[in-house]
């Protein structure tokens, strides 16, 4: 495979892949020891997973672009998933995040296996969104430990850590304030003024140069530390059945969550490029550079949504730039460590926080209220419950509200009644349309939905009040917006019929689809109900029953030749 790879690989395209790899490795450095950091473990583990994994993802993935490595919300749910169990930064804790990264590539893998690429679809957008905009937040609350210098609980819950934060206030580091404020600025400053630049990289350099010359380390300002060089050595996880049942359902929501952010920055720029992005290849290839990542020491890692959008934008042609970027990452750990050595953890805490606050998407969120209200509620139910009840549920409850509401949608359905439009000569919606004509003795009703089991009694319902209200002798029920109906509606649509009947209401279909047709054809409904003309349109069931003058006596019929042929003609 790798002799393919190589033999195939346009020459051309070297300068373009090196100068991308440079561009995306200077980035990755600094970000992949932030990263471990927010996931709880030393540094140099953010190292490890920005090595490995891409060297297998670049192999195995069917995406030119993606770049894969530590990701800020994938190394906050390391942290919420690990820290019930374990102490942040313990041996304990740092065995148990490898087992999860096995388990995270391990689901991956089978997923791809059994071709489950399209289960991701089921995580609506306004849920996602919803949720990296309140872990995005959680992110950044949780860095100003290191921004102040103060020591803040492993909470994961946004009201927790500013109550602590409140009352800690008075033990805030000038210093770590300064170092960490100076860098923000200096890395906002530098993406609007000089955006072609590593501004991440050159906030590291500064930071360190600025320890060194003044001495701040000797001033309780706390720094990495030593870094061991070199790579380690091949290792299978130490797990056991206790671990892995505590760990399965942070692995799940990571495998699937990684998988989507991944699947979408890589459709995005192979759409632009126009090339194909196949999801299930995805998902063993980011499984098994999990997997192999696991046995170097990495945590779990994904696609990056900025380091993707910089590779494409700094020319970046072939997987041969994850190769190359790989490379400067391990030439990185194998000799120039302890150049890290004075690197504050405030710097980190800085990059960490000025890389997510974009993701707080309030503008998505406007425009989903505006658009779809119904979105909108998702939206906010995501974030708040992400925000104040915990980054691990986020995701859960936002699929739960969103499944709450398309049942509730379900279950009460749209239906209006129909009135005529004179210079349109048809039938429409009386609440959008409030010229149009509509008659007590005969009263039509659209429904504009599937018809079963709980939404049937609310249709009923629309019925009896509509009737009630009018004195009406005929009652027309549109169904062209009906796809399909259930033998509890079926049953219930005989009972009204039958019912009101004896009252001396007919009860009459028209525009019912075939698919529809067919279902009542198999419970006989030609023999029960001869009346029914269930294919006509309302305007050929009006003038077929001599019914249509009751909306206007100087309406013209609709003229036609056409002869009726069965009722349940499909």
């Amino acid at each position: 495979m790798i002799r393919a790879f190589v033999r195939n690989y346009p020459s051309s395209m070297i300068k373009r892949d090196v100068i991308a790899a440079l561009t995306i490795a200077v980035m990755l450095i600094p970000q992949g020891m932030a990263y471990a950091i927010l996931a709880g473990v030393p540094p140099v583990m953010g190292l490890y997973a920005s090595t490995i994994p891409l060297f297998i993802y670049a192999f195995l993935g069917s995406s030119k672009h993606l770049s894969i490595g530590p990701v800020a919300i994938t190394s906050l749910l390391v942290f919420s998933g690990v820290s019930p169990y374990a102490e942040p930064g313990s041996s304990l804790y740092i065995s148990m995040v490898i087992v999860l990264a096995t388990m995270v590539g391990v689901i991956q893998m089978l997923f791809g296996l059994l071709g489950l690429g399209f289960i991701v679809k089921f995580i609506p957008h306004s849920v996602m969104s919803g949720y990296t905009s309140a872990a995005a937040i959680v992110i950044g609350i949780s860095q100003l430990k290191y921004m102040l210098g103060i020591e803040l609980g492993n909470y994961l819950q946004v009201q927790f850590l500013l109550l602590e934060l409140f009352h800690k206030v008075n033990d805030i580091q000038v210093l770590a304030l300064v170092i960490g404020g100076g860098c923000m600025a200096l890395l906002l400053l530098m993406k609007k003024w000089t955006p072609k630049l590593p501004s991440a990289l050159v906030a590291v350099v500064v930071s360190i140069l600025t320890v060194v010359f003044f001495h701040l380390e000797t001033h309780h300002l706390r720094v990495v530390g030593h870094i061991p060089s070199g790579f380690p050595d091949f290792s299978i996880p130490d797990f056991s059945m206790e671990m892995v049942k505590m760990l399965a359902p942070m692995a799940l929501t990571i495998a699937l969550l990684g998988f989507m952010e991944s699947l979408s920055i890589g459709k995005a720029v192979a759409k632009k490029e126009k090339y194909y992005i196949h999801p299930n290849k995805e998902l063993k290839a980011l499984g098994l550079a999990n997997i192999i990542g696991s046995c170097f020491a990495s945590f779990p890692v994904n696609g990056s949504f900025s380091r993707t959008a910089v590779n494409h934008q700094a020319g970046g042609a072939t997987k041969m730039t994850a190769i190359i970027t790989g490379m400067l990452v391990l030439i990185t750990v194998s000799f120039f460590t302890s150049f890290f050595y004075y690197l504050p953890y405030a710097t980190l805490a800085a990059i960490i926080m000025v890389a997510v606050y974009k993701l707080i998407d309030i503008p998505e969120m406007k425009y989903l209220f505006k658009v779809k209200r119904f979105e909108g509620w998702i939206w906010v139910a995501t974030f708040l419950t992400t925000l104040f009840i915990g980054i691990q549920w986020g995701i859960l409850l936002g699929i739960i509200f969103t499944l709450v509401l398309l049942i509730k949608k379900s279950a009460e359905p749209y239906i209006t009644q129909l009135g005529y439009v004179e210079k349109e000569n048809t039938f429409r919606d009386i609440s959008r349309y409030p010229d149009a004509i509509t008659s007590n003795e005969v009263v039509i009703l659209r429904v504009d939905s599937s018809l079963h089991f709980a939404n049937i009694s609310y249709l009923e319902d629309k019925i009896n009040k509509l009737i009630k209200k009018s004195s009406a002798k005929w009652f027309i029920i549109e169904m062209s917006g009906v796809n399909d109906i259930d033998t509890v509606s079926i049953q219930r649509l005989e009972e009204l019929i039958d019912f009101y009947r004896g009252k001396g209401v007919t009860v009459l279909f028209a525009n019912m689809k075939g698919s529809v047709r067919e279902t009542l054809i198999k419970v006989e409904w030609q023999e029960k109900y001869k009346e029914q003309r269930n294919h006509f349109t309302v305007e050929q069931l009006l003038k077929e029953k001599g019914i249509r003058s009751y909306f206007d006596p100087t309406i013209q019929y609709i003229s036609s030749t056409k002869e009726w042929k069965n009722d349940f003609t499909i």
